[in-house]
């Protein structure tokens, strides 16, 4: 399976902020982090955690949302960030262009799902969506990789998906197997050649040092990033 979508849950609701974590986890699709005050909010945003997405209650401690979502993005943290309104008016907070979307409580758990996924492809396919890897920022929309000093490096569209979700299982293993699956699709009858031969191409693309392996790494069974 594809590697976990990192959530941020903001949340003092004690009772609400433990169904969805473990709704989340019976998914095995998302880790979730819960911060229950702005400083474990902060710390948590700007301490270079890889984070995809923030759910916020309407208020946390003194805070409202939108100066929560404000804080975050003046933070650098570019990803969806949803509110979850009890009903009270949330325009300000919206109209202060921090928060992607909102949902009102009580709300079904599938139309928070749809929301979330909805503005993670979205996201994925923006200019904002910008992660460092090794010396480079990568753009997986462009599906480019900046070098500070140097040249670009220009990816193909297999190139890219390769480098996305290893990017997301942030240094750990990604299968072969999955691999295959996320980026060609359970049925196309792709080999793990093809899959090596990708990976060949990539690593003479991004590696600094020909023939000498310091990024994309070889693990038993796949391969992953050293971030």
């Amino acid at each position: 399976m594809a590697p976990a979508i990192r959530v941020l849950l903001l949340e003092e609701d004690q009772v609400l902020a433990a169904a969805l974590i473990e709704q989340f986890a019976a998914m095995g699709e998302f880790t979730t982090t819960l911060a229950t005050t702005p400083a474990h909010v902060m710390s948590y945003v700007s301490g270079g955690e890889a984070l995809d997405l923030v759910l916020c209650a309407d208020q946390i401690g003194a805070l409202h949302a939108g100066q929560l979502a404000a804080m975050c993005r003046d933070a650098g943290f570019k990803g969806p960030i949803i509110l979850m309104t009890d009903g009270r008016k949330a325009s300000d907070a919206l109209d202060g262009g921090s928060i992607s979307d909102q949902v009102t409580k009580p709300f079904r758990l599938t139309v928070l799902l749809a929301r979330m996924r909805a503005h993670l492809r979205s996201h994925e396919q923006s200019d904002d969506a910008t992660v460092s890897i090794g010396p480079y920022a990568f753009r997986p929309a462009a599906r480019l990789l900046v070098c500070e000093g140097g040249e670009d490096i220009r990816l193909t569209d297999k190139e890219a998906a390769i480098l996305r979700f290893l990017y997301r299982a942030q240094g750990a293993m990604v299968a072969r197997e999955t691999l295959l699956e996320e980026v060609w699709g359970y049925n196309s009858g792709v080999t793990t050649h093809t899959l090596e031969t990708h990976i060949y191409r990539l690593r003479q693309k991004i590696e600094p040092q020909a023939g000498h392996t310091e990024i994309l790494m070889t693990e038993q069974g796949g391969y992953r990033l050293d971030l």
